[in-house]
């Protein structure tokens, strides 16, 4: 549950970001987070024995940012957004399953869930295509 709460928080920050530094400042805070996260998780896997702690969540923002540079700003693309990277982060279809066995420390907590947004980004880009809207 802590990472469908992460998920859903980071909606309106994703939202502020977008608005404020557009998709450019989006994908600066992916990278960012993506590499705290990354060094933040190996040092809690490290000091704990814990493969993937609960409480670390900065892999589900991170991944939940990603997908959002696909989406527009608009309620209806972030919710879509948020239930998609939830199914594919919870559902973990290959290669997101061989991930989150293999991979381990921080690198392995981060992997798998931007592999869950990929997931999600292509089915809105694809979606998107479909519809003729753009982000």
């Amino acid at each position: 549950m802590p990472g469908t709460w992460a998920s859903l928080a980071a909606l309106p920050c994703g939202w502020l970001i977008v608005s404020y530094f557009g998709l450019d400042g989006l994908l600066v805070a992916v990278a960012i987070a993506f590499e705290a996260g990354w060094l933040a998780a190996a040092r809690i896997v490290k000091a704990g024995g814990i493969s993937d702690p609960g409480f670390v969540v900065i892999d589900e923002i991170a991944a939940q940012w990603l997908v959002l540079v696909a989406a527009p700003l608009d309620w209806r693309f972030y919710a879509i957004a948020f239930v998609l990277f939830r199914l594919f982060d919870i559902w973990k279809p290959f290669p997101i399953d061989w991930l989150d066995r293999r991979v381990k420390g921080g690198l392995g907590i981060m992997l798998d869930d931007v592999a869950a947004a990929i997931y999600a980004l292509a089915l809105i880009l694809g979606g998107e295509g479909i519809l003729g809207v753009r982000p």
